[in-house]
């Protein structure tokens, strides 16, 4: 059983995590569960949509998929957000035990 924060959804090849971000922070990285979340760090702050940029790059990257295949689905504006991974890689799955999610 995996935990409440991710999905995958094998008819349309997307991941879907839930996450809770605290923008401006000292470091961007994983901070652990946060109830029904995964919580993140993003070191940009939540201004102009820098924090959602960096939270892209960072799960892209983190996935080894282009940030353009990120896609933020619900939160622009909040801390609470869910965030698509589209046509994620095999590995993905090591990226997932790695986060606390296996």
């Amino acid at each position: 059983m995996s935990p409440a924060w991710y999905r995958f959804s094998a008819d349309r090849r997307v991941l879907t995590l839930v996450l809770h971000i605290q923008p401006n922070a000292r470091s961007t990285g994983v901070a652990g569960p946060h109830g029904d979340a995964l919580k993140l760090r993003i070191a940009a702050p939540a201004v102009d949509g820098r924090a959602n940029a960096a939270l892209a790059g960072f799960i892209g990257g983190a996935f080894g998929v282009a940030a353009s295949r990120v896609v933020l689905r619900q939160g622009a504006s909040g801390r609470r957000k869910l965030v698509d991974i589209e046509q994620p890689p095999a590995g993905a799955e090591q990226v997932l035990a790695a986060w606390g999610g296996a």
